[in-house]
């Protein structure tokens, strides 16, 4: 009996670095589990879309997105009920996730936690719920509140000397180069780059399917 398929679904990015991490990604989540078929499919930007790749009941839909905004709740939920499929848990916020952005702020001095951007009441929550583990400043890629650089002008102005912006982002794309325009001293890789958010996707995956694990 073969196992169910992982159809991991990224957000979707016009980066070529950004796609290619994406790729990577997967790619590893494939050499871990040769006996899973493992497919990418993407929320939004790229194709194939979730609707179009899952392949009936026999899927389990990973969202590699950091936490239950809008994609989560509204386009994959929509794919996942029309074709019977199931759906993890986004990967974020998770203390993998959080373990993983501590491991690389070093001496990071102030910290201001950048994702996206939201207006979405659920996603915020998951931000302020890392950045509060973190110690961190909230601050957003995009939206019109809490810019990445107006959050890191106020925290110079109010005497932080070193900067550190930890990017709550899966992989580069135009969001986190904008991070690099800041002004701050340093700013973390993308997650994605991390050996452990291949284990957080597989362990998604396995707690769905409880197929043995080769963690």
């Amino acid at each position: 009996m073969s196992l169910p398929v992982l159809l991991a679904v990224a957000h979707g990015t016009r980066s070529a670095a950004g796609q290619a991490q994406i790729r990577d990604l997967v790619d590893r989540v494939a050499c871990r589990r040769p006996d899973v078929d493992v497919r990418l499919a993407f929320a939004d930007v790229q194709h194939p879309r979730v609707g179009e790749a899952i392949q009936g009941p026999d899927t389990v839909v990973v969202p590699l997105l950091l936490s239950s905004g809008y994609h989560v709740r509204v386009d994959i939920a929509e794919a996942v009920a029309g074709a019977g499929a199931v759906a993890t848990a986004p990967l974020g916020p998770d203390p993998v996730l959080v373990e993983s952005l501590r491991r690389h702020l070093g001496d990071a001095g102030t910290v201001v936690l950048a994702a996206a951007g939201s207006s979405d009441p659920g996603w915020r929550a998951d931000i302020a719920d890392v950045a509060a583990r973190l110690n961190a400043h909230v601050a957003y890629a995009s939206g019109a509140e809490l810019r990445v650089p107006d959050v890191v002008a106020d925290l110079r102005a109010r005497g932080a000397r070193r900067i550190t912006v930890a990017a709550y982002l899966l992989a580069e794309g135009l969001f986190y180069r904008s991070l690099h325009r800041a002004g701050a001293d340093a700013v973390t890789p993308p997650l994605c780059a991390d050996p452990a958010v291949v284990d957080l996707v597989l362990a998604r995956y396995q707690h769905l399917t409880l197929a043995p694990s080769r963690l």
